[in-house]
């Protein structure tokens, strides 16, 4: 007999707004205990200088984690002049200063060099393994790590304010990029160093500010009514309805065949193409199912989703 699980089964969502202060792991374990849940994890760790959007997953909604962390995420953040520090940001040590500032024209043009596909380095205090060591370990004993460069994605990014010491931007990227390294190198591109003083997300994928919950309002109120569905993080791959007899089927690990014209026509209404593979989701009675492997007309089961 297996040992129960201390908890409760909770599954779906929480968008925290995270407050300032707090590391990820700090909130998720708040956030855990407050529902009293079973499992939790979140999709993309914050800075604990940083707020903003931390979707923290709950039961069978970590299942779906990777499909969040692959979402577009917006940021916005302030970049101080004048200085580079080891951390990249307001909390490290300074180890480069400049007397130059730029002008307003002269960061706008630096834009477009930020936009797109782009080569980056990640900051030495990062939770990059190297060697099977994180780098901000390394870092925190005093040790330079070397660390690859890697292509990430910015889709957009604007000059919001300039001051004389300081410009707002806003930024929506992809996977993997760091808002202290496009700050760091900024600031090296455009000669008087840089980093960054204020970060926020505003969003990750269909999580946004418009359905976030603070912390502290989060503590006041029914805590399962800020829950939000397990299918949440899956918004924009396609969903397949199933019968009762195909739900059970792939319940119990069986693959399907939609050979028959009508369930051609089926994958289609749900935007699946068959000539295409990939993952989708599988419902039953409007609930999510599980998340499935299609290979032309054949789908097996990926994880089922119990909720």
């Amino acid at each position: 007999m297996g040992r129960r699980k201390k908890g409760d089964p909770v599954n779906g969502w929480i968008n925290l707004d995270k407050p300032e202060g707090m590391t990820s792991t700090q909130a998720v374990g708040k956030v855990r205990r407050l529902l009293n849940a079973q499992k939790a994890g979140h999709a993309g760790t914050l800075d604990p200088l940083a707020s903003g959007i931390l979707p923290i997953a709950l039961g069978e909604a970590t299942k779906t984690i990777p499909f969040c962390q692959d979402e577009m995420k917006t940021y916005l953040f302030t970049v101080k002049w004048g200085e580079q520090r080891n951390t990249d940001d307001r909390e490290g040590a300074v180890i480069e200063q400049s007397e130059k500032r730029p002008a307003r024209a002269d960061i706008e043009a630096l834009l477009p060099r930020y936009t797109g596909e782009i080569t980056q380095t990640p900051p030495q205090f990062s939770a990059i393994k190297v060697d099977g060591e994180r780098a901000y370990d390394r870092a925190r004993d005093g040790k330079t790590t070397d660390i690859k460069s890697r292509t990430v994605y910015v889709e957009r990014f604007e000059l919001l304010d300039t001051r004389e010491d300081e410009a707002d931007f806003r930024v929506l990227c992809g996977k993997g990029t760091y808002i202290r390294a496009l700050a760091r190198d900024m600031g090296r591109d455009l000669g008087c160093f840089g980093y960054v003083k204020a970060l926020r997300r505003e969003s990750v994928g269909p999580f946004t500010e418009k359905n976030a919950i603070s912390l502290a309002k989060f503590e006041e109120i029914d805590h399962s009514a800020a829950l939000l569905p397990v299918e949440t993080a899956l918004d924009d791959i396609p969903a397949l309805a199933l019968s009762e007899q195909e739900a059970t089927r792939l319940r119990n690990g069986q693959k399907l065949s939609f050979i028959s014209r009508p369930d051609v026509d089926r994958l289609h209404q749900a935007g699946i193409e068959i000539e295409e593979t990939g993952i989708c989701l599988a419902t039953y009675k409007g609930k999510p199912l599980a998340l499935i492997d299609v290979q032309g007309v054949e789908i097996k089961p990926h994880r089922i989703l119990n909720v």
